[in-house]
């Protein structure tokens, strides 16, 4: 909400200035967003008055003015303005005077002396184009600082107000907050002070009485509606970012931002019939005030005439009974509608307004007929007309509960002890009506405070009016503990650091993802979907990493990155036993070169093995297996489980050719993916003797068919329990002379080592005899 300082200054005048009232305001909830001065600095600039006007003798567009300042002696200046006529009063820059970009001297113009300069709205920084000089009104007083004349010295700030504090959308509710902050006085509106003199009425209904608790209308007759609005008037709509309009609309609007009350004027020659309130019913229509032409909807709440609806309610009224400069007799409408009935409507609509944005967050109930009073006396006061009886229609009005408040509760929350006398003091600035008992208050809130429903939002109100800076920081008084530094189980910053060291980059995307991928990419034909997604592009939540990674490499390719190595720690979602659960995973993918180009090593592509390296160093020192099997978003055939301790904890594999065309790849990448508890679980460390005797190494070098894995014949050898067997390793496979078709061999390498003594050669054969008899049970045959 943008408001001008001086007019609040008429509600409530602190002794701050205006960079600590904007501080004040911020600090107590009610954040400034801006604050900018309404004109730029300059000085000595006066309201002057043009007493005679002579061509210039030497120059055919200049005058020669003489000119009232206000001093002892007129001035004598040239001038070229079209619009200099004698009489008129402008404002005059006297020598000396600094103004936008330039300084003012005396001068000779074409031979003839300037003793100041007479100005535009331009040359004052107060409009980017202006065709001549700024004319002011006959009442400016001659000599005034056209600072002081125009309120220049004003300050506009601009609320970014939280969507519970509607009590604040109008200068008046600011004041108060002001007021019970600061203590200042807080200024009465002015007492109204018209008689009912007119005699036509218009009676109400409310049909929907629950929609509108509060109706009320007035018929003030014999307006002039050509009636101009009062310059004051139409400054200060300005200054809150509203143009004047006309008279009768410009007096609702400054009631609106004064109050905080929407009304509507009706030309009440265009009703037809009492005034009902009702939702509206199917096949209506309504053009708006906004030559919007709408469809109504059965929740929707209208008010409506004989013929139909006029306006919809708490949203914006109808063209077809607006008022114009012909109107003579006006019906004024203040009434005060559900926030629940008026909520979301406009936006359904397409459009916004200032009254549906008041009433969708709560518009004061209590000041209903205030408001009408005031709009009254206002129209009377500048159009004229005569003010009739108040028409009222009522149902049930919202009720505020009285909330408990405790001032223990009050020290626990803030850590703050206040007395109960300070206490008392706050609630009873901030308006709030209250019973105590002993440190226990019994608290209604106020009309206008829709926000307060629990203690701690007293609480709240507490810490705002005796200020946050005030709350010092106290140290903590509690036993603090080391927590406990597990060695089994390995923190998430040392896996982070493991995967950048091998030359990976963090990636951060988002849960939400396309249904497609997870159609595609993970075969998840049930994902779950998202009620109120951000974007139809991530509808579902994910059941893998995978699709976001994809989607980031691409954005890399796009920005000419040939070489990205992305990972991401982060949830999976998926159904399990009828309710949702999720999943920590860790995942990955490599595309581009093996290292960053450079002369000492030849360019390779990333592939399978690669990353399967990556995998294994980061599990390492535990043992992982990988199995051949099928993943929907991997290259057939180049794809496997991974397995920790015979459990399946993830995939790797090299993207599918499909997927890989789809999102345009140049070339190939390779992913995995891991469950994260996995990776968390580490081995501990035991003490092992380190042998002084020299190791004894054996290969062993197999025949086996082609379909089967290395990785059975070491499970194989492994199982056996070799007692001296230190490590297993295969370190060759070969297919071609020498091996028939459809085999290949496979050369394993054997260490063996004691720790107390020097093998013997019938200890190493009977080692080697145990390890071959468990190659040839799973169908290996001894290569000669």
């Amino acid at each position: 909400m943008q408001f001008s300082e001086s007019w609040l200054r008429t509600f409530v005048n602190p002794s701050l200035s205006s960079g600590e009232l904007s501080h004040l305001l911020t600090m107590a909830g009610l954040e400034v967003e801006e604050m900018t001065p309404v004109a730029p600095a300059f000085d000595k600039v006066v309201v002057a008055q043009v007493l005679s006007k002579d061509k210039h003798p030497d120059a055919d567009r200049l005058n020669v003015l003489t000119v009232d300042v206000g001093q002892v002696e007129p001035l004598t200046i040239v001038c070229g303005a079209g619009n200099v006529t004698v009489g008129m009063k402008a404002p005059c820059a006297l020598v000396g005077a600094k103004l936008p970009g330039i300084e003012i001297k005396q001068a000779k113009v074409r031979g003839v002396a300037s003793f100041g300069m007479m100005c535009s709205e331009k040359e004052l920084g107060l409009a980017e184009e202006s065709a001549g000089l700024m004319e002011l009104k006959e009442a400016a007083v001659v000599g005034q600082s056209i600072r002081e004349h125009l309120d220049l010295d004003d300050h506009l700030i601009t609320l970014k107000l939280t969507p519970n504090r509607s009590d604040c959308l109008s200068l008046n509710g600011i004041a108060r907050e002001v007021a019970a902050l600061t203590g200042a006085a807080l200024q009465a509106l002015p007492q109204t002070a018209f008689k009912q003199a007119g005699k036509e009425s218009r009676k109400a209904k409310l049909s929907a009485a629950a929609a509108c608790p509060r109706y009320t209308g007035r018929v003030i007759s014999g307006v002039n509606a050509k009636a101009t609005t009062p310059a004051w008037m139409v400054q200060r709509l300005q200054r809150c970012g509203l143009r004047s309009i006309s008279a009768l609309v410009d007096v609702t609007n400054y009631v609106l931002l004064e109050l905080g009350q929407p009304l509507h004027a009706f030309d009440l020659n265009k009703l037809n019939g009492d005034i009902e309130v009702r939702f509206a019913r199917n096949g209506e229509s309504l053009k708006l005030l906004n030559e919007q032409t709408v469809e109504l909807q059965d929740d929707m709440l209208v008010i409506a005439d004989g013929n139909g609806p006029v306006a919809l309610a708490g949203v914006m009224g109808g063209a077809g009974s607006a008022v114009d400069e012909a109107t003579t007799d006006v019906f004024l409408e203040s009434a005060f509608f559900a926030p629940s009935v008026i909520v979301g409507k406009s936006r359904r609509l397409g459009f916004a307004s200032d009254s549906s944005y008041r009433f969708e967050r709560g518009v004061d109930f209590a000041a209903t007929q205030l408001a009408l009073d005031r709009a009254t006396q206002l129209i009377l006061d500048i159009c004229g007309g005569h003010a009739g009886a108040v028409t009222e229609a009522t149902g049930e009005m919202p009720v505020r509960h009285p909330v408990r408040l405790r001032t223990s509760r009050v020290l626990r929350v803030l850590g703050v002890a206040l007395e109960t006398e300070e206490i008392a003091q706050i609630l009873t600035r901030l308006g709030m009506a209250f019973q105590q008992r002993g440190g226990e208050f019994t608290v209604t809130p106020p009309s206008y405070r829709f926000d307060i429903a629990i203690e701690e939002d007293l609480v709240e109100e507490i810490a705002r009016v005796h200020g946050y800076e005030n709350i010092q920081p106290a140290a903590i008084q509690a036993r603090m503990n080391i927590l406990p530094n597990i060695e089994a189980e390995r923190p998430l910053a040392k896996i982070r650091q493991a995967m950048v060291l091998r030359d990976y980059q963090e990636a951060i995307t988002y849960s939400f993802v396309e249904a497609e991928w997870e159609n595609t990419l993970c075969s998840n034909e049930a994902p779950i979907p998202l009620k109120n997604p951000i974007a139809s592009q991530m509808s579902v939540m994910r059941s893998s990493l995978l699709g976001g990674l994809v989607n980031a490499l691409r954005t890399n390719l796009a920005r000419k990155q040939p070489r990205v190595r992305l990972f991401e720690i982060g949830a999976c979602f998926k159904v399990e036993a009828g309710s949702y659960a999720q999943e920590e995973r860790l995942a990955g993918l490599a595309y581009g070169g093996t290292v960053s180009e450079q002369w000492g090593v030849t360019a390779r592509n990333v592939d399978f093995y690669d990353v399967k390296g990556d995998i294994e160093a980061l599990f390492a020192p535990r043992n992982l297996t990988f199995q051949a099997a099928a993943h929907p978003a991997s290259h057939p055939g180049r794809s496997a489980r991974i397995l920790l301790d015979g459990r399946a904890i993830g995939w790797v594999g090299e993207l599918h050719p499909q997927w890989q065309q789809k999102n345009d790849l140049p070339q190939a990448l390779v992913w995995f993916e891991v469950e994260l508890a996995a990776l968390t679980q580490s081995a501990v460390p035991k003490l092992q003797d380190i042998s002084r005797f020299p190791p004894v190494r054996r290969d062993l070098a197999v025949v086996v068919d082609e379909s089967m894995a290395a990785q059975s014949l070491l499970d194989a050898m492994r199982a056996e329990k070799a007692a001296n067997v230190s490590e297993l390793a295969l370190f060759d496979v070969y297919r071609g002379k020498g091996v028939e078709q459809g085999k290949k061999s496979l050369a394993f390498r054997v260490l063996l080592q004691d720790t107390q003594k020097t093998l013997t050669e019938n200890e190493i054969e009977e080692n080697m005899s145990r390890l071959v008899a468990a190659l040839q049970r799973q169908g290996a045959q001894l290569r000669m």
